[in-house]
This record gives structure tokens, sequence and C-alpha cells, in this order.
């Protein structure tokens, strides 16, 4: 409680406020708007915090983090398309309510379910963060390297579509983390007599690329029409028997969504469907869900805003991003010249309290913000998806450029957008080579320190009884996706 006081004076200076609400303000915006992503506006925005103090810069970013997950509820209730990628279910019954008139309720329901849960799971990540990163202080070298091994083949095992080709994915972004000065040599690696990419290729162009120019490509060659709904939204605080009906579900919501954004790799969409399925199972009455009622914005609300809030967990206790938001956001700690891992919140306190102190203060900020400014996102939403493209096109390339005010930066993004876009098409999912981009370099250095550290020997990943566990759960995880292949191969096979 001491170092929750300490980070609350820090959280409530009027610096570190201000910034909590540009953050929020911002990641409901980007909730809203479908396309950028909260991904693409960290990196759009980092280069802009890189005069301010850690601190304050981070308190932002995680801003955008759980204020996009407000927002991505707005745009699904009223025009049914899901303005973040964890808002799909919403739309199931959301939109429906809205249809309904009863839109008032179901964004009330949903800004303050995911304030119960985000607040929640703020609680969650002040105890069990410090717990595992004391835990994680007997890791060395090997431990450290097995533990990204099997966070990698999490990712690769939780995606949705084909395995094979998220382990290609993991592979690209291997390979595109080599590239520039070896860190212990000084030799040049793929860097083909092109200077610019003498020191590597920079996050920023990569995630902005893949995430923002990306999306602005698919928005342009695709015509969406999104259709508002008309009409006053009013009555925006639940009955009581909408609390009665919702009440279980955000208790189940939360508990299943904080504990799953624990885990490296998890998909937000995975536990939103998770919780909504359980809501339709637990039901009296299953099959009311997709007809609009409450309790099917109410779970999935919760569960998506306890997962931001989880995910830091791993982030901030062992240096691990448990996706790709917050692969960013271990690359804007290096950037600071911080290092993620179990002695962040030993060696840097004031981080770690304010920015847990931040997400308390962050999460009133958002109901305040979201429930009165619905008649200005909806007037948002009407403006046409070509005048915004055009704007965030701009914003992608103005951010790659003032990142070190090169030329070459804006060429990178430009090149990943259409990259993203082609492996768009063609079924490959980004988030792993982003994750795989990021700890690339850290896997590397790991296993080399730990090579020089034990004279060469390959057997300290198997005689050290934690690195062998990680590793043995990283096989086990690949063996079992192997072997769910095979079986699913020869049940078609039999049909045949």
């Amino acid at each position: 409680m001491d170092n929750m006081i300490q980070g609350l004076t820090i959280a409530l200076q009027a610096q570190n406020l201000f910034y909590c609400f540009i953050g929020c303000l911002a990641g409901t915006l980007v909730g809203i708007l479908p396309g950028i992503g909260p991904i693409g506006a960290v990196a759009l925005l980092l280069p802009v915090t890189y005069h301010l103090n850690p601190i304050s810069g981070i308190i932002m970013m995680c801003g955008i983090a759980y204020g996009a997950m407000y927002g991505g509820s707005t745009t699904s209730i009223l025009v049914n398309v899901p303005g973040e990628a964890a808002s799909v279910v919403t739309c199931l019954d959301g939109h429906e309510m809205a249809k309904k008139g009863r839109g008032g309720p179901a964004l009330g329901i949903a800004a303050l379910g995911s304030f119960i849960s985000g607040t929640l799971g703020v609680v969650g990540l002040m105890f069990l963060a410090p717990t595992l990163a004391r835990a994680a202080l007997v890791f060395d070298t090997p431990e450290y390297f097995a533990l990204m091994m099997m966070s990698l083949v999490l990712v690769t095992y939780l995606v949705r579509g084909s395995m094979v080709k998220a382990l290609i994915m993991v592979a690209l972004g291997l390979v595109l983390g080599t590239v520039g000065m070896d860190a212990l040599t000084g030799r040049e690696r793929f860097t083909y007599g092109v200077p610019t990419l003498r020191d590597g290729i920079g996050i920023i162009p990569v995630v902005v690329g893949l995430f923002g120019v990306n999306e602005v490509i698919e928005t342009l060659s695709t015509k969406i029409k999104m259709e508002v709904l008309d009409g006053r939204i009013k009555g925006f605080l639940p009955t009581l028997r909408d609390w009665k009906d919702s009440g279980g579900a955000i208790a189940r919501g939360t508990f299943l969504g904080f504990f799953m954004g624990v885990l490296p790799g998890v998909s937000p969409m995975i536990p939103t469907f998770l919780t909504y399925g359980i809501e339709k199972r637990l039901s009296k009455h299953p099959e009311k869900f997709g007809t609009g009622v409450i309790e099917g914005v109410a779970g999935p609300e919760a569960c998506n805003n306890a997962a931001a809030v989880g995910s830091f967990v791993p982030l901030l206790s062992l240096g691990i991003p448990s996706n790709a938001f917050n692969a960013v956001l271990l690359g804007a700690l290096m950037i600071y010249g911080l290092q993620p891992g179990p002695l962040l919140i030993t060696t840097n306190p004031d981080l770690f309290w304010g920015v847990v102190a931040s997400m308390y203060i962050g999460n009133a900020m958002l109901v305040i913000l979201n429930l009165p400014l619905i008649p200005l996102w909806v007037k948002v939403l009407k403006i046409p998806a070509n005048l915004l493209s055009v704007l965030i096109l701009l914003f992608c390339f103005l951010g790659s450029y003032s990142l070190n005010n090169n030329l070459s930066d804006v060429v990178i993004t430009f090149a990943f957008g259409v990259l993203g876009y082609v492996l768009k098409r063609l079924r490959f999912e980004t988030p792993p080579l982003i994750l795989a981009f990021v700890l690339g370099p850290l896997i590397e250095m790991a296993f080399r320190q730990a090579m020089i550290s034990f004279d060469g020997s390959l057997l300290v990943f198997v005689q050290r009884p934690i690195c062998a566990a990680l590793l043995l759960v990283a096989l086990g995880i690949l063996l079992t996706a192997v072997l769910k292949k095979r079986k699913f191969s020869s049940a078609i096979a039999g049909e045949e």
C-alpha cells in the first residue's frame, strides 16, 4: 500500500494527469474508428513522447491500450462494425439492442462494466506483477532464452489461421530483427551496403507500415459503408434489472479476461468469444442471445478490458510481451533506456507504481469521457472513410519521418504497408511477426550470453530445471499442434 500511495502521488501530478487524459482520449478515438488500431496509434505517438520523461510517455501509451477497448464498443453497438478486434462479439447483441431503442443502456453497461473489470484487473496487476518479478529473479540467461522461446511458440499455437503460416511469420520476424550491426562483433548483417540499415530496422516504421498504412490501403481498396443509427441516444444508466442480468457476466468476464490476458500470445478476440459462449451456456434463455440481451454486451466488454490490463503482467514483471501491442510497448521501454524484466520494478519503482496508479485514474476518466461524448463520437463516425484514410496516411508518414528526420524511414514504412496488405490477402497474421521482430534480438543475446557464460555447452538448457521445463512446454505445444493437424487430416481422408 505504501508503494501504491507513492504511485498515486506520481500519477496525480499535473503533467502525468494530462498525458493520461490524452492517452485515454486518443485510445477511445482509435477504438471508435475502424482502421489504424491501438498498435498503429502507439507507433505514431511514440516519436511525440521522446521529449517526455518515461513515466509520462508510458502512462499515455497505456491509456491508448485500455481506451481503445472502451471505444471499440461504441462502433460495435451503433454501427455494427467493430472498431477494435476485441469488440467483434459485442456487435452480436449490442447492435440489436440499439436497433430496439436500447442503445443507451448498451453503451452504459459497456462503459460501466469496463470500468469495474478494468479496476479489478489493476488490483490483480498490482499484486501479481511484483510477485512474478520476485520469482523471476532466480532466472539467468538460459531461463530467459527458454521463456521467450516458449512465448513465441504459444503465439504460433494460438493464432486463428494456419500454424505453418504463423511459423513463417515468426521466422521472417527473427530475420528482420538481425538486420544491422551485430551487438557483440560489430559486423554488418543483411545491410547490403545500405547506410540506413546499419542501425537496424526501427520498430516504428515496421509497426506503422503493418498496422497503419496497411489498413489505409485496405480501406481504400474496399468500399465499407457505415450506417450510423439515427435518433437521439438516451438513458445511458442501466436499470436495476439490467444490473441483475449482467452482474454475473461482468464478474465472470473479468476473471476469465484477466487470466487469459496474462498468457503470452492469446489474441484479444479469444477470451471475449469464450466469455460470450459461457454466458450463453449458463443463461436460462440461450435462444435470446444474438437478439439483444444485455449480458451479451456486459460479459465480453468486461472481459476485453480485464484482458488488456492482464497483458501488462508478463510485460512489466518478466519483460515478455503477450501481444503485438505490448511488443511495441516493450520497444518503447528499451528506447527510453529501460531494461524490462524482473529488475524493472525494483530499479524503477516510480515508473511501475506510477503506471499502475494511472490505470485506476484512467479507468475513471474513460467512464467520464465515454458517456457524455457519445454524440461527438457519432459525428466522427459520419466522416467519409476516404478522408479519414488520407489523414491517417499523412500521420503515418509524418510519424515515421519525425523518428530520425530521415526519408528512408518513410520508404520503409510504405514498403511494410504494402507487405502487410499482401500478407493479409494471403491470410498471414502479422502479430507473430511483430513479436518475433521485437523478441528476436533479445532471444539471440540471451542465447549467446548463455553460451559465453557456460563454456558453449548446449547441455545447460536441459541441466537447469526451470529452463528444461519451459523448453519442454514449448516442445509439447508444438507436438500437440502437429498431432492435432495429423488427426484432422486423417479424419478428412477417412471421410473421402
